[in-house]
């Protein structure tokens, strides 16, 4: 049986994925309903439709040649194609801007007069877009964590890149997602323009119950999709204009923290994924004036294990979006892009996905509004995959937490390869992915998985939930068992509450 990928990193050949490679198997049974899942779900919740989660597994035909072109980076959080060679790439924690080509690996010079930000927990320089007139204008876009009175927000930024691209220039704030609040986590922060040239950027709730609850106000621009003008301006076709109660931006809103978004290149729907607390992120499509159900609804429950809202997992029945998709256990879905390109067709308009629990590139088979299919890609490879990127050409670009850049282009001009067992080899990306990730995937279910998914969102946070645990529940632990001497069950509880916030804050 002929492998299906060909890896190669630094330009040198090192390893080669063997079909029918065989793994030990993991300490929970597996459920093998032929879904790219192999580990149990974490929840009892029912699906809404059949084709809601658990996806059938399929699997690439086309040989693919992987490399990896930079490495030594900060956490690449955010990509945006720059021209033929370069890409243009935000590193979240030092807050530099830096082109890389992916050609040849170089990375320039930080550039200059970039915002000022605030990097704690999941904060940092975050998306980025080039201006549609980017030609002309040379207008760049930012996403960011920024210090305010109240604590901290999600803020957009547009500077000018000079000709020499050493430097931003006449940077200016456009755009902030108030209210600020004093806390580290889950701040959205994906931007794209559409095709009238305005643009879309999300935002988290910021994690900490009950500000989480303010997801469902429409006077708070927390945990929402919002539209705006290149100027920073509400579109004043928003679905909430004309409330007088409602702030003029949002677009829709019931969101927890959105990771990903981007149009759909034939139908122009505009899809989104965020992360769900313990299991239950989501792939919506986005429609104005939509509600998605956050906090009220969930297919995950708190990381301590307890229901979400008594477990109400129906969006529908309580006046609520379902979501497209949803998984369970967390995939721990990050940054995301379709694949509108020909060059490798049994990917074009699919949708790829980066993976932070798990450590791997997501690729979702969609025809219509329904996910037919899914894939998880260089499962081998150990990795947070932060962000992914298709170029003009049909390179798929991925960008990781750990600093480093692969390049996955078609090994011999997108012609498929023969196999004999195509499910063989759909098990054994998916166990390469288990052996290492069987924690991560369980673990989920443990404050150390709370690290996965939220984690996902950040590079320390992201890098484990135990980090967050660190950090946030050290403080609690401490506290808890001091209290524990007072009062066992009043600790059990103040605990459980505590673990939870710090697993889903650290989990983003």
């Amino acid at each position: 049986m002929k492998s299906k990928y060909s890896l190669f990193k630094s330009s040198l050949a090192l390893a080669t994925i063997a079909a029918g490679l065989t793994l030990a198997a993991p300490a929970l049974a597996q459920e093998d309903d032929g879904s790219a899942e192999s580990e149990p779900k974490v929840t009892e919740f029912e699906r809404a439709f059949e084709e809601q989660t658990r996806a059938p597994a399929v699997e690439t035909e086309t040989e693919l040649n992987v490399e990896v072109v930079a490495e030594g980076l900060d956490v690449v959080w955010g990509m945006v194609e720059f021209d033929e060679d370069r890409i243009l790439v935000t590193q979240r924690d030092t807050g530099e801007l830096l082109l890389v080509n992916i050609v040849d690996g170089t990375v320039s010079d930080p550039i200059e007069g970039t915002p000022e930000i605030n990097n704690e927990g999941q904060g940092g320089l975050l998306d980025l877009a080039l201006a549609p007139d980017f030609e002309e204008s040379r207008m760049v876009y930012m996403t960011f964590a920024q210090d305010v009175d109240d604590g901290t927000l999600t803020a957009v930024a547009r500077g000018v890149l000079s000709e020499d691209e050493s430097q931003l220039e006449d940077l200016e704030v456009i755009f902030q997602a108030e209210p600020g609040y004093d806390g580290t986590l889950h701040y959205g922060g994906r931007i794209v323009f559409n095709e009238e040239g305005n643009i879309f950027v999300t935002t988290g709730e910021r994690s900490d119950d009950p500000i989480r609850e303010r997801a469902q106000d429409l006077d708070a621009y927390l945990g929402k999709v919002i539209h705006i003008t290149p100027e920073g301006e509400p579109v004043d076709t928003n679905p909430f204009i004309d409330d007088e109660e409602a702030l003029d931006g949002i677009y829709t809103y019931g969101h927890r923290n959105i990771q990903g978004i981007d149009f759909h290149p034939e139908t122009n729907d505009l899809w989104i994924v965020e992360f769900g607390p313990q299991a239950g992120d989501e792939l919506n499509i986005i429609e104005p004036g939509n509600n998605y159900g956050w906090p009220v609804v969930s297919y995950g429950i708190e990381y301590s294990g307890e229901l979400i809202n008594d477990g109400i997992s129906e969006h529908e029945a309580q006046g609520f979006v379902e979501p497209r998709y949803y998984w369970d256990p967390t995939s721990a879905p990050s940054g995301m892009m379709f694949y509108d390109n020909d060059a490798i067709p049994e990917w074009e308009n699919n949708l790829f996905i980066g993976g932070l629990a798990p450590n791997y590139v997501l690729r979702m088979v969609i025809e219509g509004d329904t996910i037919v299919g899914e894939e998880r890609l260089l499962t081998e490879e150990g990795e947070r995959f932060r962000d992914v990127l298709v170029t003009s050409d049909g390179k798929l670009i991925a960008g990781t937490d750990s600093g480093k850049i692969y390049v996955i282009t078609a090994a011999d001009g997108g012609e498929a390869v023969e196999d004999d067992d195509d499910s063989e080899d759909v098990d054994t990306e998916e166990d390469v992915d288990t052996e290492d990730d069987v924690d991560n995937e369980e673990d989920v279910d443990t404050e150390e998985d709370a690290d996965t998914e939220e984690d996902a969102d950040t590079g320390e946070d992201a890098d484990t939930e135990e980090d967050a645990d660190t950090e946030e529940d050290a403080d609690t632990d401490e506290d808890t068992e001091e209290d524990a001497d007072a009062e066992e069950d009043a600790d059990a509880e103040e605990d459980a509450d505590a673990e939870e916030d710090v697993e889903e804050e650290d989990a983003e």
